[in-house]
């Protein structure tokens, strides 16, 4: 390494403990102890998932705008989503507004929910002037296809009495008719993103009822409804939009949000990690890096499937720049991880405590087990 170092940081945030731009800090101001000379690059990282809007705010010095929008439950909420420091870009979560934080074991039922608030946050963007949208879909509480999002921007779903049918899941059976008369039209000219690490079809044993229909509160006999219900949903759009979604990988996402987005708008479905890792610039910014430091909350086996250690790892492997990840547990199976870019794996708990109490310091262990990694990597230097 040369004499002066520079550290990129590029974690994902610490659910329920620290922000990831929380954590770069924290990572620095341990490090620092050790290399008060060096470079500190943050690059607050997530993986299209929960925490995507606050990092690709963070990374860019931007802001976020709340709104009252319809939740799941067809009740108003407080949602908010995210414009990068373009100004242009607006960075959304499903789950802000459609999410299953909103209903409870009582509550939950896809036959009634809706993704209406989703389409709101959509047409809000729009409002502002967004040019570009990056759309995170998961963690949502619904089974409706995107039909209500659809609704929130201007389609008419009619049934064979020429009534408008309602919010959910189990409403899709009804439709007899698309009406695109009153489409907001401006979505045409705005590019879509969507961050979808999934592949299920939207219909089927692998689909989106049989698969996440049931941690929304479906019963088996709801999962066949629902399923049933898609199906017929599917094969409106295809005779009457001439898009077949069905079985595109990715449709079934979100209670099938992803087969809504293909079928009344023009979006790209990416990888999240790749989605991040290009607004962030993390690429250019590991440029001159000695050394990546990255993390979440866990590392263990799945991490190599899409999570934000192993993305960071794999661009940084593209420069030969090494990467130690930081983590609050580690799980099973980590051992894979050194032969895709990751180097070392440290864990950043320092004795037995509560749940509540690891939550709580997340950012005094963080910057601990970075000075002590500091001070292993002078010593290797030596």
């Amino acid at each position: 390494m040369k004499s002066k170092k520079t550290f990129v940081l590029a974690p994902d945030s610490f659910k329920e403990s620290m922000t990831a731009k929380e954590v770069c800090l924290a990572m620095e101001s341990g490090l620092k102890k050790i290399f008060p000379d060096a470079n500190y690059i943050h690059v607050p990282m997530a993986d299209g998932g929960e925490g995507t809007v606050q990092s690709l705010v963070d990374a860019t010095n931007g802001s976020i705008r709340s709104i009252t929008v319809t939740g799941p439950l067809g009740k108003p909420v407080e949602a908010s989503y995210g414009i990068m420091g373009c100004g242009q870009i607006g960075v959304i979560e499903m789950a802000a507004a459609s999410g299953i934080h909103f209903v409870n074991a009582e509550t939950k039922n896809p036959l009634k929910t809706t993704t209406y608030g989703t389409g709101q946050l959509i047409k809000d963007c729009l409002d502002q002037g967004i040019k570009k949208i990056i759309l995170g879909i998961g963690g949502s509480a619904t089974n409706d296809g995107g039909a209500g999002m659809a609704m929130a921007l201007g389609v008419k779903f009619y049934d064979k009495s020429g009534s408008e049918i309602g919010f959910g899941g189990g409403e899709l059976n009804k439709i007899n008719a698309i009406d695109m008369s009153c489409f907001d039209n401006r979505l045409n000219e705005v590019e879509l993103i969507v961050a979808c690490d999934v592949t299920n079809p939207l219909c089927g044993e692998h689909g989106a009822s049989a698969v996440f229909g049931p941690q929304k509160g479906a019963t088996p006999e709801m999962v066949e409804a629902l399923d049933r219900n898609l199906s017929h949903y599917a094969n409106i759009i295809n005779n009457q939009l001439s898009r077949n979604v069905a079985d595109i990988p990715g449709a079934g996402a979100a209670g099938g949000m992803g087969a809504g987005l293909m079928a009344f708008t023009k979006c790209q479905l990416k990888r999240g990690i790749d989605i991040v890792v290009e607004y962030t610039g993390l690429r250019e910014k590991l440029a001159n890096a000695d050394l990546c430091f990255t993390g979440e909350g866990r590392i263990d086996f799945q991490t190599k499937f899409g999570k934000t250690p192993f993305g960071v790892a794999q661009v940084a492997k593209e420069k030969n720049i090494p990467v130690i990840a930081v983590s609050g547990c580690i799980g099973a199976g980590v051992d894979i991880l050194h032969d895709e870019g990751i180097d070392a794996i440290f864990g950043i708990i320092p004795n037995a405590s509560s749940i509540d109490a690891l939550l709580k310091n997340g950012a005094i262990n963080m910057e601990r087990a970075c000075e002590n990694i500091g001070r292993l990597l002078k010593v290797a230097m030596v």
